[in-house]
């Protein structure tokens, strides 16, 4: 996949503290919107593969539906287990009112 921003998502269709899967790629990407401000993490739980999006929302944190995993939305970062690896990121652009994103790039 390219390393373009992809539109994936009105900002009109994404209300302040929900969060919402899409499809990028061959990856389901779960789009938050806390504040007014845009985040993006695999919406794949890394434990045993819940959907983030129909978690619980709390703070910068997401909370997996099975389990309980949590994750840092910023950074993908594992915040309690039994998750042991992090969710990826994406990158978020506003464009008017689409919501893109990209992978992150490599380092």
């Amino acid at each position: 996949m390219s390393q373009e921003f992809v539109s994936v998502l009105k900002t009109k269709d994404l209300e302040s503290g929900k969060m919402k899967s899409v499809s990028f790629g061959n990856d389901v990407v779960c789009v938050i919107n806390l504040g007014g401000n845009f985040y993006a993490i695999n919406n794949v739980c890394t434990h045993e593969g819940g959907p983030l999006d129909e978690g619980t929302l709390d703070g910068f944190e997401v909370e997996c539906p099975w389990h309980g995993a949590r994750f840092d939305i910023r950074t993908g970062e594992v915040k309690a287990p039994p998750a042991e690896q992090p969710v990826s990121t994406y990158q978020i652009k506003i464009q008017g009112d689409e919501i893109l994103i990209r992978r992150q790039p490599k380092n």
